[in-house]
């Protein structure tokens, strides 16, 4: 049975423009801009289930974008 990475919530941006990033209840990391996420999901999560190279973070159903999409970073 193949097992489904955990869906990762990248939180509304704050006001100096960083997005907490969750996977249930727990912190992964903060996120400054798109860059930051990827090392995040490298480093927390996803390299363990699926190879970060075949993930498009701007696109992938693995990722619940909250207060705006990957283009959204405040500040």
């Amino acid at each position: 049975m193949d097992e489904k990475p955990p869906r990762v919530t990248v939180h509304p941006p704050g006001p100096d423009g960083a997005r907490r990033v969750t996977a249930g209840d727990r912190t992964l990391g903060v996120a400054h801009r798109i860059e930051d996420l990827v090392k995040i999901l490298r480093h927390a999560l996803l390299a363990e289930h699926v190879p970060l190279d075949e993930v498009e973070v701007e696109e992938t159903d693995l990722i619940d974008w909250q207060g705006g999409g990957p283009g959204e970073w405040g500040g």
